[in-house]
Order: structure tokens, then sequence, then C-alpha cells
């Protein structure tokens, strides 16, 4: 039986040869490809700085660092996300808490991050608040920017889906409402690197300390630290970093994958809108996307609206036929780990009601129309005989 896998890297023979060129070069790691990317990712978000790591996680950590998050300060994020979102407050050391999502659009709620931000008292206002774009569809960046300056917390993009997206004028990545945007580029993701993420700053300090935290800590102005001059071997080590580096194998991938981001993106939209066209009549609703923005949407996404019908049901009838399906995502909250932490699940009613109805509709650029249709088909059908 054939599968139809809910998303799908797609590699052609130019993202082939740009690689084997790397492997057959002098550099397959810390060579020019890291550094032809980052530039690349720049000119394409509109971003002035551009750090590549070896996973969006990466990125997120230390962006986090970077802020200056520590022991005793707070980060507010969405359930509705990976896990990562609000694991990189924990590895600095903060205390984490969310805020519930928005019925419409699955992404945080303006409305109830005001209210929260409100009774919450001053000693407990976010160190950082990090945005989910979830699926591709961008935040309410606008709302939520001016509550920043307020309250004074600090906004990090979490993009891992969202990289050739749009908000209103203004393009993901050209951190025009935040301090800072984290990329993904996991086989799954818009654009692929193999694994790998990267962040983007228009502060120039916040990207000198992305760099050294990427690669230990380890700078190599030796003259600055060394009377000895001309000695290419000495660098030091001024704190403690991380390995998470991306290679220049991965970077390549990335360079040529990015000059299909364009076409990448109207493939999605367009499964998209098919998608809403062939299957609004059912009792189903579907992520709500402002006329003013653009989703990348990595993900499709379809909730039930009749509780009749079994979201469970339909995963596994699909499955039965082929047809890969997902869930996006367990609430963050639910892990057994963060259950330790003691969130009450009745906080977040909307997050709760949208997990029990969501799923993830296969969409990727290689996407045949026949499995298309297979799947609207076997949907309709679902609903038709329950």
């Amino acid at each position: 039986m054939k599968i139809i896998p809910y998303a799908k890297q797609d590699i052609n023979l130019k993202d082939i040869r740009n690689v084997a060129k790397t492997l057959k070069s002098d550099f397959i790691t810390q060579g020019s490809e890291i550094e032809k990317f980052e530039k690349n990712i720049s000119n394409f978000t509109g971003g002035s700085f551009s750090v590549a790591v070896n996973s969006a996680t990466s990125g997120l950590h230390i962006s986090c660092l970077a802020l200056g998050l520590k022991k005793g300060d707070y980060l507010w994020t969405s359930p509705n996300s990976f896990v990562a979102s609000s694991n990189c407050g924990l590895y600095c050391g903060a205390k984490v808490d969310f805020i519930d999502i928005s019925e419409k659009d699955f992404n945080i709620c303006p409305k109830k991050l005001k209210e929260k931000l409100e009774k919450t008292s001053k000693k407990k206002i976010p160190k950082i608040i990090v945005l989910v774009h979830f699926g591709g569809n961008p935040c309410d960046l606008k709302s939520i920017r001016k509550l920043s300056k307020k309250y004074k917390f600090k906004i990090i993009e979490d993009a891992s889906h969202a990289i050739g997206a749009k908000y209103k004028d203004s393009n993901i990545g050209d951190c025009k409402y935040s301090d800072l945007c984290v990329f993904s580029f996991h086989p799954v993701k818009i654009i692929t690197t193999g694994e790998g993420g990267a962040v983007l700053t228009n502060n120039k300090k916040y990207f000198n300390k992305l760099v050294l935290l990427r690669n230990h800590g380890i700078i190599k102005n030796i003259t600055k630290f060394h009377k000895r001059k001309n000695s290419n071997w000495l660098y030091n080590q001024t704190f403690l970093g991380f390995n998470y580096r991306m290679n220049d194998i991965q970077a390549s991938l990335g360079s040529s994958q990015l000059e299909r981001i364009k076409k990448f993106i109207k493939i999605r939209n367009n499964i998209a809108k098919n998608y809403v066209e062939n299957l609004k009549k059912l009792p189903i609703s579907f992520q709500k996307i402002d006329k003013d923005n653009l989703s990348s949407y990595h993900l499709f996404i379809i909730a039930i609206k009749d509780n009749k019908f079994s979201r469970n049901k339909l995963f596994y009838n699909l499955k039965s036929k082929g047809i890969n399906t997902n869930v996006h995502y367990i609430p963050i909250y639910k892990h057994s780990f963060y259950k330790k932490l003691g969130f009450n699940k009745t906080n977040f009613k909307i997050t709760e009601k949208y997990y029990k109805s969501c799923l993830s509709l296969p969409i990727f650029p290689g996407l045949k129309n026949k499995d298309f249709n297979l799947v609207v088909n076997e949907i309709k059908k679902y609903f038709k005989d329950a």
C-alpha cells in the first residue's frame, strides 16, 4: 500500500549538486558556505544579522541567553507548540508559563495576554515572551509589540514554521516587531538543511553574543588577549558557550533550497486553498489567516466542530488507507515533565478544545493531485459514514 506522508522534503538535482560541490571542497565545516547562507537568509527576510545554528532548539536557547534570561526570570509562550518553545526558558533556569490561544488563528491570544499581564505582579512579569507563528500563520505582532513596550518584556519569534510568511507589510524574520526571530530547517519545514536553524536580529550586540554562544564562547581576536601577534593558532574562551554550529554541507543545501522558497510557499497556499474549497461544507473549521497576512502553510489544520465525530477515529481511518496525518500539538503542559511543574489545564480552555479536535493534513510541494484527491475523498467518506 502506498503511504502518503503528512510532510516531506523537496530535494532536486541542483540541491544535490550544491551539496556535492561542498563535499569536494576544502571545508565541509566552518567554511564560507555558512556565511553565504546567513547572508542569503538576511537578504530574503530583511533581517540585519543572521546566525546559522544546528537546530531551532539551539537557536531558541541562545536567543534567551543573548537577552539575559536567567534564574528567577519568567518566560511565557504558547502551550500549542513543540516543547522547545518553552524548554529554552528552562535551560536558562527561568520559570515558564503559558497563554491560551485564540480559537480563530490558533496563536497566542493578545487579549488573554493583556489580561494576564494586568493581573501579574511586577516581579513576575515575563522577561521574554516567545511567540509561536503556528503552522506558518503570523501572530498579531503589532498588538503584542505594543504590550511589550508597556510591560518591558522582550519578544522572540519562534518562526520554526514560518520562514516565507508575511505579517502585513513585513517579512517574518525582519524583526520589525521583535528582538529576535528563530527559524527551523528540519526536513518537514518550508526549506531544509537536514537539521538546522537560524536566528535573525537587527541588534548588533545580540548578534555578537549569538555568534559566541554558538561556538563555545570562543573568540579569535588574538591581539586582544595575547601579547604575541600573528599567531593564528591562538584563541580564547571568554565564557561558557555551546557547540551549536551548522556545517557547510547543511548550509549549501539551505542556500539552494532558499532559491525555491517562493515557489514552495505558492504551492503550499494553493494546496491549502483547495482543501478549504473541497472541505468547507463539512463540520470542520480551518485556521483563520488575516487577509493582510501570508501564511507559509507549514501545516494545514482542520478542527472538528461536531462532538459526535471523533478526531481519533478519523486519524486511524485515514491511516488505514495509507494517509498519514498528525496532531499538532499535544499541549506542552500535558507532558509528564511539565505536569510536575503544576500547570492547571482549566487555564487553557481553548487549547484543550483545539487539541481534542485538531488534525494536520498532508501538505508539501510534492503532493500529487491524485493523492490530494484521495485525502479529500476519504475525509468526506468518513463524515458521511460516521
